[in-house]
């Protein structure tokens, strides 16, 4: 299977060469995000969602720490929240995952794709991206009965053929960050948040406390918690 889709990939990567002409966005440009948006064709980098409406995007990453106490937060509150998952940390305790993706209405938690084993995605070649994205892709659908289509590349790390690698696995949208709330350390500062702007947690031990200042800082912006893909379809980038 994933000789096929390489292939795919492969053959249009080449025709995007052949096709697009003009130098690559920067990583200065904050429209290109370091990879060419030009690239006719390839799912979207998506680190601010834009829209006049009040809400920002809460996202968690990764799944290794099920701390009870984020999970009361998000069901109590009835937070939307996109989780990018890695397969290995959700293996041990399905059932974290099942409980909030089985809360219904404003408050559902959907799951999305972190790749299997967390690498730099630009620093594979196509089989390995393959792999990564597409064997996450198949092992988080099987869990939980949902294929995702968004991803988060680890550690922000994005380009045009990491991008095609996504999109040969059925991505849909390659989803970054505006604002990490994640206490690494020390707790960070706390960013005031405007309207469409996407927050980065990690299930870590203070993903609680972080969980709650993301809140905190949104409710004193104005905003509120809204599911992501409704919005990224509304913005036109799905």
């Amino acid at each position: 299977m994933w000789r096929s889709r390489v292939l795919a990939a492969a053959f249009v990567s080449l025709s995007l060469t052949l096709v697009v002409a003009g130098p690559s966005r920067g990583a200065g440009d904050p429209e290109g995000a370091g990879q060419s948006q030009a690239a006719v064709g390839l799912p979207p980098v998506v680190s601010h969602v834009p829209t006049q409406e009040k809400v920002v995007f809460i996202t968690i990453d990764d799944g290794w720490n099920h701390d009870p106490e984020a999970a009361r937060i998000l069901l109590d509150k009835r937070v939307p929240v996109s989780l990018f998952l890695l397969p290995g940390a959700t293996s041990y305790d399905t059932g974290y995952f099942t409980a909030l993706t089985a809360s219904a209405g404003q408050g559902r938690a959907t799951v999305e794709n972190h790749t299997v084993n967390h690498p730099d995605l630009t620093t594979l070649d196509a089989a390995g991206k393959d792999a990564e994205v597409c064997g996450a892709g198949e092992q988080l659908s099987a869990t939980f009965g949902r294929t995702p289509k968004l991803l988060r590349p680890p550690y922000g790390a994005v380009n045009d053929d990491v991008r095609l690698a996504a999109k040969a696995c059925g991505v849909k949208a390659l989803v970054t960050w505006t604002h990490d709330f994640t206490t690494w350390g020390q707790t960070p500062p706390t960013p005031q948040l405007k309207a469409g702007d996407i927050v980065l947690l990690h299930f870590t031990p203070t993903l609680a406390a972080d969980l709650q200042r993301a809140l905190d800082a949104a409710k004193a912006a104005g905003l509120k918690p809204a599911a992501l893909m409704p919005h990224l379809k509304s913005a036109g980038l799905v």
